[in-house]
Parts: structure tokens; C-alpha cells; sequence
């Protein structure tokens, strides 16, 4: 059977640009968040993108995903770093699978360097728009609780 050489495919190439994209676009929105700009984080969502992240309701839209940011941020939530280890996608969606970490605020004034996992699902909307945030935290219940 015939393989081209993987360089010379237009296919290769578009699945590399995807991966960039998606890969810049979630460090955009660890920047945009770490230095307090909900409302840049939340125009990467699509209008019906949900967020769901560890001690916190699940959200939908824009408007309330920047409500939830600004109020976890305004509560000491700092220092958010997200580590892409996979995006797979198929036309216009993409999904990515990393680690994140995040700074979160004790209650005597010290703080907990939570670590995780995250989804995130995209679909190209013109541009690529989160559709769904989700993380998932690897701190045991207890510690989740006191932090």
C-alpha cells in the first residue's frame, strides 16, 4: 500500500496548525486569568460553553463563566498553569487533555498548590471557542474541603 511521506500532506500540516492554535489559545487563558482579565478568558467560551471546575457550580455562557472567574480570582485563586499533553480533533472540533496547577487560598492566610487534570472541548465557531472547561483536582476530599 502506498504511504505519501507524512511532510508533503496538507493533512499533516493542518492537524499541526490545529494543535498550535488550541495549544496558544489555552495559555492565553491561563495569562488573561492570572493577571485578572475574566472578561478575555470568557470570549474564548461559545455562548452555550460550560465551566466546571473543583468546589464550584457548573456554569453556562460567557457572562457567568467571567461572574465565576472574577469571583474565584477576587477570592485568591492565582498562579493557574495548564500543560497541554494532547489535542486530538476532527473537522471542527478539537479536544485538549493536560495538567493544570493553581495557587488557592487558605483559610489562615496560607496556600495549597492544587494540581489536576483538565478537558477542554472546542469547536470552530469562525474562530476556536471552548464549549466545555472541565478540571478535575487530585487533592483528596479532605484537603478540597479545608482549602
Amino acid at each position: 500500500m502506498y504511504r505519501p511521506f507524512v511532510g508533503s500532506s496538507p493533512a499533516s500540516s493542518a492537524f499541526l496548525d490545529v494543535e498550535s492554535t488550541i495549544r496558544n489559545l489555552t495559555q492565553d487563558y491561563s495569562t488573561a486569568f492570572n493577571t485578572g482579565n475574566y472578561d478575555q478568558v470568557s470570549a474564548m467560551f461559545a455562548s452555550d460553553g460550560l465551566l466546571m471546575t473543583p468546589r464550584h457550580d457548573a456554569v453556562q455562557g460567557p457572562k457567568t463563566v467571567e461572574r465565576v472567574l472574577r469571583s474565584i480570582g477576587e477570592l485568591g485563586y492565582r498562579d493557574l498553569r495548564f500543560e497541554t499533553l494532547r489535542v486530538d480533533h476532527s473537522d471542527d472540533m478539537a479536544v485538549e487533555i493536560g495538567q493544570y496547577t493553581l495557587t488557592v487560598p487558605g483559610s489562615n492566610g496560607s496556600a495549597t498548590i492544587e494540581n489536576g487534570r483538565f478537558v477542554h472541548a472546542w469547536r470552530r465557531l469562525g474562530a476556536w471557542l471552548m464549549i466545555v472547561d472541565s478540571w478535575s483536582s487530585n487533592l483528596p476530599p479532605l484537603a478540597r474541603q479545608a482549602a
